[in-house]
This record gives C-alpha cells, structure tokens and sequence, in this order.
C-alpha cells in the first residue's frame, strides 16, 4: 500500500482558514445563514469552520450536525450494511436560511444528494451551498459540485482519500492511499 501526504500541518491550517474566508466574504455576519455537518467526518470540518469564523470574523454561526442514513438510496439494498453515524441534531429552523452542507470528501455525490433530501425535512432553506475538504473530482455519480473546496484531488476509484483530525485522529492531514499491485 502505497501512501502520499496530500495535505497536512501548517498547509492544513491555512486551507481552513481559506475556506473561512470565502464564507465570511459571502455571508457577512451569517445572520441568514447555518452551517450543517455532514455525519460522520464532515462534523469535525463543520465544528472546525464554527470556531474559526468565531476567532477571525467573531461571529457565532448556529451549526447542526445532519444524520443521513435512513436517506440514503443504498440503504435497504441488499448486501449494504450503512451504519447509523449517530443522530441529527438541528436545534433551528432552516426556512429561508442559506444552508451550507459540510462534508470532509466529495466522492460520488451519493452522499450530498442524501443530505439535500434530508435536510427538507426541517423545512425550506432559501440557498444551500456546499462546503468540502477534498473534491475527488473524477468519480461523480451526480451532478453535484461544491461551492467551496478545500484540495481539489485526481483519483481514480481504486485509491482512497483519508482525512484524519487532530483531537480525534493523531494529527491534521489528509493523505491519498493506493493499493500495490
């Protein structure tokens, strides 16, 4: 197995504070606007972006985290065996709110497109945006497309993306594994 460092350490940072950037530069105070994480690993992103939007723009963005497991389209096939991340939790109303979807990985869009589904069940946002860490660009099954991308990344299906979070895994990196053949 072969593993290549893709992003990590003070690069990492950077990205983030990036990405909080463009927000900022398009929600202003973020009085229409919440941030979503995607369960599992677009909660760490979410909650990242959350307390940097706080240090820089000293803003308080509302944040939920979104369970989409009984939304997904693979979910009573057989053989598929989606584990329920943990539970939704979305303590606001999102009528006429700009939603922006947070996900650490855009691989397929199978994943987004179940979010979306999801996220009409706590009513009608005026906007939805997506925010990712990594575009896997070349795998989409759906039409969908970030508005904010951390690292875009040429992969082919075989390979893998890993993200891992200081706090949670051992540091900040993200890193492209390939199996040897």
């Amino acid at each position: 197995m072969k593993q290549s460092i893709l992003l990590e350490g003070a690069k990492f940072h950077i990205t983030i504070k990036r990405l909080c950037q463009q927000l900022i530069e398009n929600h202003g105070d973020f009085s229409n606007a919440v941030l979503i994480g995607i369960q599992p690993r677009g909660t760490y992103l979410a909650e990242r972006i959350q307390k940097e939007i706080k240090a820089t723009a000293g803003v308080e963005v509302q944040l939920g985290i979104l369970d989409i497991t009984f939304y997904r389209d693979d979910f009573r096939m057989k053989g598929a065996n989606p584990l329920a991340a943990s539970s939704t939790e979305i303590d606001f109303m999102v009528d006429d709110k700009d939603v922006i979807l947070i996900d650490d990985v855009l691989w397929t869009g199978r994943t987004i497109r179940s979010a979306m589904d999801a996220i009409q069940a706590f009513g009608r946002p005026a906007k939805m945006e997506l925010m990712v860490l990594v575009d896997r660009r070349f795998s989409r099954q759906i039409p969908i497309q970030p508005d904010y991308i951390g690292i875009p990344v040429d992969s082919i299906d075989s390979q893998k993306v890993v993200v891992s979070w200081h706090g949670i895994d051992e540091a900040d990196s993200i890193v492209l594994i390939t199996e040897k053949k």
